[in-house]
């Protein structure tokens, strides 16, 4: 590793290392997402936008429409990862793994993640997921994600990352975060947010449990994106476990 990518990966670690992790942890049990204001600097985000068409950084490119996710384009990152990625599922990992725990054991689920992520990804390539997940997308004017899951294969963590890269109402208009929660026997609910540039979302990656009169019930989570009517829109997410392809 060089100095330079040694830094960025202090500096990264130290930001997240920073947050307010009991605030979090409260909201995703409460909510099933934590939004948190200003976590990367304008300069970074900037920086991730000016390296989009770097073509040796990315493993896979995926054309939405050609699949039917939607209209845009995003890229998965290849190994080594961005140092700040790489900061985010090794500082990250650690303090949500006990709330993933929690919603494990309050569902009866016989999971348990570990400590840390260097043990989880042993798991995920003990189960041949083998390729990294962290990715890059990019929508245009008419962009948008239909309402979908980031799984990879049978090993998976239930919580994953957002970072926000373009400042709404400015870059681009329309574009929002779109969460929905569906619970058993009832209609779906519809979660709206408009992150602001550097602003960071964690998020179900697809169940969380809710308490109800007789104890904890399985709600299924997807995430998409409304359609951008302006401009263009960035997002870095981070999925923790690895693919099988």
């Amino acid at each position: 590793m060089t100095k330079d990518a040694a830094k960025q990966t202090r500096d990264g670690a130290a930001i997240f290392a920073a947050l307010d992790w009991q605030q979090i942890a409260s909201d995703m049990h409460e909510k099933g997402y934590a939004l948190v204001r200003d976590v990367l600097p304008r300069a970074v985000c900037e920086q991730f936008i000016a390296d989009y068409n770097r073509p040796s950084s990315y493993r896979k490119t995926v054309v939405m429409e050609r699949h039917r996710f939607g209209l845009g384009e995003y890229k998965y990152f290849d190994y080594p990862l961005p140092e700040l990625v790489q900061a985010a599922r090794e500082t990250i990992f650690p303090v949500l793994a006990p709330v993933a725990n929690d919603w494990m054991k309050n569902l009866k689920i016989d999971v348990r993640y570990p400590a840390s992520f260097g043990e989880f990804r042993e798991r995920c390539h003990e189960n041949g997921q083998l390729k990294p997940t962290p990715l890059i997308l990019k929508y245009g004017v008419g962009g948008f994600n239909t309402m979908h899951q980031d799984l990879y294969g049978e090993v998976y963590f239930p919580i994953q990352l957002a970072f926000f890269l373009n400042e709404p109402d400015e870059d681009y208009t329309g574009g929002e975060f779109v969460l929905t929660q569906q619970t058993p026997r009832a209609q779906s609910k519809a979660i709206v947010l408009r992150p602001r540039k550097g602003d960071m979302i964690i998020f179900t990656t697809n169940f969380r449990p809710i308490r109800g009169s007789h104890g904890f019930y399985r709600a299924n989570m997807r995430h998409g994106v409304s359609e951008v009517t302006s401009g263009a829109r960035h997002t870095l997410g981070v999925i923790f476990h690895d693919a099988v392809s």
